[in-house]
């Protein structure tokens, strides 16, 4: 799916989407950052509170398109700048992180995992 597209489908606010067509394939909720590097999968996006250039740092490092900023945290400049910068999107929600995920689960057509 494309990032545009999943904006549309879950009702997010695009504060900077610098490659509207870039692919989603998934999504992975973390704050913990050193965890995002180690198990965020390649097309993911980035669910989180962490609001600050190390978050785009590290979706730069493994490839998540965006973040999904929740609870309609603020974004500071520094992280907008960052962002452009290194071609991640920045997406803000009211949503908490559960629900964040389960919409794109929902847009994405994911029903259940197997383990």
């Amino acid at each position: 799916m494309t990032l545009d597209a999943l904006i549309t489908a879950c009702g997010w606010v695009p504060v900077l989407v610098p490659d509207p067509v870039a692919d989603v394939s998934g999504a992975y909720v973390s704050d913990l950052l050193s965890d995002v590097m180690a198990h965020c999968p390649d097309g993911a996006v980035l669910i989180t509170v962490q609001n600050h250039v190390n978050t785009v740092a590290v979706c730069t490092l493994v490839g998540a398109p965006a973040i999904v900023i929740v609870h309609s945290r603020d974004i500071p400049e520094e992280m907008r700048a960052a962002a452009l910068r290194e071609g991640v999107a920045l997406l803000r929600t009211p949503d908490d992180q559960f629900h964040a995920a389960l919409k794109i689960g929902t847009a994405l057509g994911i029903e259940k995992e197997e383990t």
